[in-house]
């Protein structure tokens, strides 16, 4: 068994890893589950991973991104996309607003009536194209996924 004493221990881990010294010198390394798995969890593009933590940091809104990266000529009501996504109207609404307000989803008024599109902004859409692509990967999924919940502590 590989072992190494303290001061043999790589600076660049004792961020990651706990480490417990023993008698003679010995190390058991622990791993400091919290900071490990943040480490972990925040290895992604970074472009992405700030569309999921700032824009897409709800199911819904994910649901809503799919939906337009799936229609993207689609300009709808409230209403129609919630039918759409599945989901209730009164519950979607707030999530396209916020999608609105982050660049991601445009609004216009029709005859008194609020329509909603993806945004036509090439680099959002690019960046909806790669966050989509992106949830193809399982584990990419799992780490959206993680941000997603600790974002609604």
């Amino acid at each position: 068994m590989f072992q190494r004493t303290q001061e043999e221990m790589s600076s660049d881990l004792r961020p990651i890893l706990g480490y417990s010294p023993q008698k003679g010198g010995k190390v058991t390394l622990v791993a400091n589950g919290d900071d490990f798995t943040a480490r972990l969890m925040n290895d992604m593009d970074p472009a992405l991973l700030d569309f999921v933590k700032g824009k897409v940091n709800s199911f819904i809104k994910w649901d809503l991104v799919r939906f337009f990266y799936e229609n993207p000529n689609t300009a709808d009501t409230v209403e129609n996309i919630a039918k759409y996504a599945g989901r209730n109207a009164a519950a979607v609404k707030p999530e396209l607003e916020d999608l609105v307000e982050s660049g991601v989803m445009e609004k216009r008024e029709v005859e008194g009536t609020s329509i909603y599109s993806l945004a036509k902004n090439e680099d959002m859409r690019d960046l909806v194209d790669r966050f989509i692509l992106a949830c193809e990967d399982r584990h990419f999924r799992v780490k959206a996924v993680y941000h997603i919940i600790r974002g609604m502590r």
